[in-house]
């Protein structure tokens, strides 16, 4: 994000795009409440009348998978009616005439057919955004999830600079982050292609330092980008992964596919997980590292808008389990690299001084309530709760290139035999994979399995559906059982289900096919059909007995890592073939 969460209260206008707040960010759907309150506009550009609609100026109600041909569409308005900041697009970018020559094809009225809205509502919108003191576009896994996810971003990206809406305070971007502290593993490299503090793998001079700094050849550093978490089944099936280390994810409960996933796991030589709940995913491996929860630990979380917080330890570690940061470091040393941290502030102290933008963020900053936002390259500096200030961007001459992109359609259309298009929402009532809120009974009675599906009535009339139904939901990868929810608020022919649940699990029917840069995957659109199911009686005996044979799976497995360990690789033999 280049603006702050608090900062979007002060904003004249904020534009959602693909977006939920109230899903899935409710302290940030709090502050667009309360700018709504201080007189600021509101668009939405969502398929569903979400409840940020219902408050909002304006709600486009898009076509599902329009994204870059309603931006384009959006971009061209802006244009054609002489709202671009031309002195800010001058100064402070490149590239705008080869830009325009993809725009200036995408009028409004050229794409009303694949955008679903009519070309007077485009050029409203385009109006109210490009003329606002201060707006923001803020976006989701509306985005994020889609085949063309990075020239979606790179053409919401060029929207703000042609308009001169970044570069201001509380005016710019803000793409939200999909869980609690993703914005956190990327801040620490956790990407294949970067280093901590977004330093580079390809950059002899970063991994000069962070050779030198952990005592290590260089060459021993990678110099290429490795593989992401979509790539790892296919690369294990073709025999280039042979191990993979999981920690803290649940890659059968959240990637696309799931069925042909578990099938590609059970080909890799070593599968570790380190979670602190069983999942669907440890019940497949060989080693099961016991982790602490966030109330057992203590460390730094940065939120969506680059700010870091320091959490400490309500309670102590229990049974087995233990800190993550102690598992890596014994796993590192016994397989012959040493490492001697005493505590977290140790490695957050090693975090700051090897990454610049990082500096000044130390434990006493954020003592108690207290925060540090990077940038903040100094111990006196304030932080930075808006980037680019002056139109400065971070790019060698500080000028934004705009990039624009052809719309394509998504992978998989809808057609007779699969006539629905499935998109994956949130529940807000459970987190992420659910495997922590999903062994918690108070949110257990507030929404329970197998989850549900939204379904236009006039689609579910036609398939004999009732509303709270359990119906099956398929398509060419799998199926699953949910909960028929007959709403009005989303538009016919589509069909939406919450990612979280176990039996009810969406992604046995979602496809694997991601954006060649990203390699995000396609969530939001593949191509399904639901059919009731006659005898419900059975269909909520089935259910049941299905959550619990998964639970009485769970425990088991949980129990063999005890019990007999024969069945599982010790973890000697786990360091011998990681190393």
């Amino acid at each position: 994000m280049s603006v702050s969460i608090p900062g979007m209260e002060e904003a004249k206008c904020i534009m959602l795009f693909g977006y939920n707040p109230s899903a899935s960010h409710p302290i940030v759907s709090r502050r667009i409440v309360k700018a709504k309150e201080k007189g600021a506009k509101i668009i939405v550009c969502d398929p569903r009348v979400i409840e940020t609609a219902r408050i909002a100026d304006m709600h486009l109600q898009i076509n599902n998978g329009c994204n870059i041909a309603f931006l384009n569409a959006f971009a061209n308005s802006i244009v054609n009616q002489g709202l671009h900041n031309k002195e800010f697009i001058a100064e402070h970018t490149h590239g705008f005439d080869e830009w325009w020559e993809t725009i200036k094809d995408y009028t409004p009225e050229s794409v009303e057919h694949i955008t679903g809205i009519p070309a007077e509502r485009i050029h409203e919108a385009a109006r109210i955004y490009a003329t606002a003191e201060t707006a923001i576009i803020g976006w989701g896994m509306g985005v994020a999830q889609q085949k063309q996810n990075v020239p979606t971003v790179h053409t919401i990206a060029a929207i703000a600079c042609i308009t001169g809406q970044i570069g201001k305070p509380n005016a710019g971007l803000a793409p939200v982050r999909g869980q609690n502290n993703v914005q956190g593993s990327c801040d620490m490299g956790m990407l294949p292609n970067l280093y901590p503090g977004y330093q580079k793998v390809t950059d002899p001079a970063a991994r000069e330092k962070f050779a030198k700094a952990w005592n290590v050849p260089v060459e021993r550093l990678s110099d290429h980008e490795g593989y992401k978490l979509t790539d790892v089944g296919h690369l294990a099936e073709e025999g280039k992964v042979r191990a993979f280390y999981n920690f803290g994810e649940d890659p059968l409960q959240t990637e696309p596919d799931a069925i042909d996933l578990a099938r590609q796991l059970g080909m890799l030589d070593l599968f570790i997980c380190q979670d602190i709940f069983m999942t669907q995913t440890t019940m497949l491996a060989d080693v099961i590292f016991p982790g602490t929860s966030w109330g057992e630990h203590d460390g730094v979380f940065s939120a969506s808008d680059r700010t870091f917080q320091r959490f400490t330890a309500a309670v102590p570690p229990k049974g087995e389990c233990r800190h993550d940061w102690e598992i890596f470091q014994d796993l590192s040393t016994r397989m012959g690299y040493p490492m001697h941290y005493n505590d977290t502030e140790e490695i957050w102290n090693e975090v700051r001084e090897l990454c610049p933008t990082f500096y000044g963020a130390t434990y006493e900053k954020m003592a108690g309530v207290g925060h540090a936002q990077w940038p903040i390259p100094t111990i006196e500096h304030p932080g930075t709760p808006d980037m680019f200030l002056g139109g400065k961007f971070t790019t060698p001459d500080q000028h934004a290139l705009l990039m624009a992109h052809e719309w394509e359609p998504p992978t998989e259309l809808p057609d007779d035999e699969y006539p629905l298009i499935l998109c994956t929402v949130r529940e807000v009532g459970h987190y992420s994979c659910r495997s922590m809120t999903g062994n918690c009974r108070a949110l257990s009675l507030l929404a329970e399995e197998p989850g549900e599906i939204h379904i236009h009535p006039d689609d579910a009339i036609a398939r004999g559906i009732g509303d709270g139904e359990l119906v099956r939901a398929h398509s060419r990868r799998g199926e699953a059982m949910s909960r028929a929810v007959l709403d009005e608020r989303i538009n016919k022919g589509t069909v939406y289900m919450t990612y979280q649940w176990w039996i009810g699990k969406c992604n046995n029917l979602t496809l694997h096919a991601t954006d060649p840069r990203s390699h995000t995957p396609e969530d939001k659109f593949s191509a399904c059909q639901v059919e009731a199911i006659e005898d419900q009686v059975w269909a909520e005996r089935r259910l049941q007995e299905m959550y619990d044979e998964l639970k009485d799976n769970l425990a088991n497995t949980a129990a063999a890592q005890d019990i007999e360990p024969g069945q599982a690789r010790s973890s000697r033999q786990a360091e011998a073939v990681m190393a």
